[in-house]
């Protein structure tokens, strides 16, 4: 690369992270105005890897978002998707972009090691998952693999939350979100099972978006409880992971133009989200406020049904098909796992199948209950999370407030809103029926403008 095409990229960052930076909060860059200028020649797919590469070196020792990054394969991949770009093959939105992946998701060359002990010994794999497979196939560049809790479950991973490094990341997409946060990667994959994208992303100050369950392929993904598992998409703003997700969306779900009625925002009502912190009701408020302001129609609701009970219900069925797809690990004893997902294994080989059955047939009677009240146009607000990142990386947090949704199966956004006084992020969940997720991720920019802050 030469002095030009290092200039021209440090020249393009530097515009794209005007809003500043604080502690080790960086701004990767706006994915719109990245894809642009690589196709205006303002930027090379090369220099954009290295730059990537660069903040990486420099500042990873701290955060600890990555497990591994090899420079050699990122800039041979970059140099690539700039041979195609030359030729005239212009893969989509996403090419040339750098993209961080979750270490449960394969990647071809590289082991999946689930921040195992267990899997300390495993081998590189020769396939690609299918959401790497399509972001390759979309022009993606493949920065490495980025820490996750232990089978993306709860055992901590090393990375750090990049607004104050002693206050846990979230999880389990820890690493994917500190990535994204501290300025490493522009766009990152994360997976959720009860809330491991939209409560990092909330913790860490970023946007997410995650699609409707079942809604992209989870082959090539270390399973947790299959019925939830669900690539979900990481970005500085919430704009930015629905460009990503428009780029990527699967073309069976439904068009974003099944609704031409325009969006009308609920406020969620529930005893469960009423125990958020008063700093975070605030914010809430704030963005009620906002949204009156813009002239977007939002009015309040109570929630139709318990969302303490449906968070109840989630989890009994996440740890029993989590305690059936890990129960390999037992082989390897306490030693070689984590002890909360030893607990977790044992916990949901406990339940009984006929509990299981009965609290997934509550669950989609709750969700019939739910949606049957709404129009398609309708979207949710509420907290992301009833506190701040919490202190210490012992515990990645409290996943009530998203579980519910996961359980009722749309697609969710977090949006970034503004910091506490101790200067940690709050932020929203805007979520909408599920399989509107290309109508949610054309609507985002309109939805997240009048109340997203990047401070």
């Amino acid at each position: 690369m030469t002095c030009a095409d290092r200039k021209g990229a440090s020249s393009i960052m530097k515009k794209s992270h005007e809003l500043g930076s604080t502690n080790l909060v960086h701004d990767p860059g706006e994915l719109k105005r990245l894809a642009k200028a690589l196709r205006k020649g303002e930027l090379s797919a090369t220099s954009l890897a290295m730059h990537y590469l660069e903040r990486i070196e420099s500042i990873d020792r701290q955060v600890k978002a990555w497990r591994v990054v090899k420079p050699k394969q990122v800039l041979q991949e970059a140099a690539l998707r700039d041979n195609e770009l030359r030729g005239g093959l212009d893969r989509g939105p996403l090419h040339g972009i750098p993209v961080a992946i979750k270490d449960i998701i394969d990647v071809i060359g590289y082991p999946t090691r689930a921040n195992s002990k267990s899997r300390k010994d495993a081998k590189s794999v020769n396939a690609d998952a299918s959401i790497v497979a399509t972001l390759r196939q979309l022009g993606c560049v493949v920065l490495g693999k980025a820490h996750t809790t232990e089978f993306a479950l709860q055992d901590p991973s090393p990375a750090r939350n990049p607004h104050a490094p002693d206050h846990t990341p979230g999880g389990s997409s820890s690493g994917s979100a500190a990535a994204v946060a501290a300025g490493m990667a522009p766009l990152a994959i994360g997976t959720q099972t009860v809330a491991s994208v939209n409560r990092p992303a909330a913790y860490c100050g970023i946007g997410a978006f995650k699609p409707s369950t079942g809604s992209l392929p989870n082959f090539g993904i270390t399973p947790l409880a299959p019925n939830y598992d669900t690539p979900g998409l990481l970005a500085y703003r919430a704009a930015d992971a629905a460009f990503a997700y428009r780029a990527l969306a699967p073309s069976y779900m439904p068009s974003e133009a099944i609704s031409a009625a325009s969006p009308e925002i609920l406020v969620v009502e529930d005893p469960l989200i009423a125990q958020a912190a008063p700093s975070i009701q605030a914010a809430i408020e704030t963005a009620v406020e906002a949204y009156k302001a813009s002239q977007i129609a939002i009015k309040r609701f109570r929630s139709p049904i318990d969302f303490e009970k449906l968070v109840a219900q989630q989890r009994l069925t996440m740890l029993y098909e989590c305690g059936h797809s890990l129960a390999h690990l037992r082989a390897h004893g306490s030693s070689l796992i984590g002890p909360k997902l030893w607990s977790a294994i044992h916990e949901g080989l406990a339940i009984k199948a006929a509990h299981y059955d009965e609290a997934r047939r509550a669950i989609a009677q709750m969700r019939q209950k739910f949606f049957g009240r709404f129009k398609p146009h309708q979207v949710f607000l509420m907290p992301a999370t009833p506190q701040t990142a919490p202190k210490g990386l012992d515990w990645t947090g409290d996943p009530s407030y998203i579980a519910g949704w996961t359980a009722l199966g749309g697609p969710i956004l977090t949006v970034p809103l503004c910091k506490d006084l101790e200067k940690l992020p709050i932020a929203a969940l805007l979520s909408a029926s599920p399989g509107q997720d290309r109508w949610l991720a054309h609507h985002c920019e309109r939805l997240t403008k009048p109340i997203e802050h990047q401070d």
